[in-house]
């Protein structure tokens, strides 16, 4: 059986992301999305979620590229002088690691960021991170102690199958392997600590490689090479661009993704492939 959980990241970052992501979910396959809560259009997302009982949310703790939850000066040692986390990955976990008073408030922010979404009343289906920090050691053990808090049950696993996904795309074959082949050993202890904790995770996920490039004719492509279990395919829609968007994410085909996520095509396409679309809430056990 093969079943797809369809995820839109960022809720919260903007209006633009906000708007895309209701859409998609009424018009569209997106079942479940992923709050930033201390992004700044958070409350607006709130509001929408309540709206939308059957958008499944979860919390994308962030602790790279992007603002914190706590006042800059309580998480200095995280921050830069603009009050922002860097964008500098293995430099952020390298600090996490040989720094302790870093590793003190690094706990601080992810508690305070689980306190924030609880505040908010919506359920908690999952828990990811932002550029998937939460396969580094030291934020997955703090997610997964304050998760125990705040009825955490499920969450992501960013586990690319490097074949399927390049036989979706045609491009990029030696970097996906490398990336895979890099990811392996902190994915398997990943694998091993949710087990252990009795998590829910999928098997497998695409939009890694793609990121930003989620369109409609690769998901088409993705959908025909969808390995068996659960897979989750996560997104960065957007209805327009909006002032100050990230560098990175101005590069992105925003509009495109969400193109896809309402296309008949791509609904269709999961009717012909037999795809059960569902959400981290309603699956069950290590799949």
């Amino acid at each position: 059986m093969r079943r797809l959980i369809v995820t839109g990241d960022d809720f919260g970052l903007s209006l633009p992301v906000n708007e895309a992501i209701e859409r998609a979910h009424n018009d569209g396959v997106l079942g479940a999305t992923s709050l930033m809560v201390g992004a700044p259009a958070a409350e607006d997302a709130v509001s929408r979620a309540r709206r939308l009982p059957s958008l499944k949310v979860g919390l994308h703790v962030v602790v790279v590229r992007g603002r914190p939850t706590l006042p800059p000066g309580d998480v200095s040692d995280l921050v830069d002088a603009d009050g922002n986390f860097g964008p500098h990955l293995v430099r952020a976990g390298l600090r996490f690691f040989l720094r302790r008073r870093a590793r003190r408030q690094l706990e601080a922010e992810i508690r305070a960021q689980f306190e924030a979404y609880a505040r908010t009343g919506l359920p908690l289906d999952h828990v990811d991170a932002h550029n998937h920090m939460h396969v580094h050691p030291t934020v997955l053990g703090l997610i997964l102690r304050i998760g125990r808090d705040h009825g955490l049950r499920a969450v992501r696993l960013p586990r690319e199958p490097a074949l399927a996904s390049w036989r979706a795309a045609r491009r990029g074959l030696a970097s996906r392997l490398a990336a895979r082949a890099f990811l392996a050993p902190w994915l398997a202890l990943t694998r091993w600590r949710l087990a252990r904790a009795g998590l829910r995770h999928n098997a497998w996920i695409f939009g890694m490689s793609d990121t930003g490039r989620m369109t409609r004719d690769l998901i088409l492509a993705q959908l025909a090479n969808l390995p068996s279990g659960l897979t989750e395919m996560y997104f960065h829609p957007a209805t327009r661009r909006w002032e100050g968007i990230d560098r990175l994410l101005s590069s992105y085909a925003l509009e495109g993704e969400l193109e896809a996520l309402t296309s008949p095509s791509v609904a269709a396409a999961l009717r012909e492939n037999c795809v059960e679309l569902t959400t981290f809430g309603s699956s069950t056990g290590d799949l």
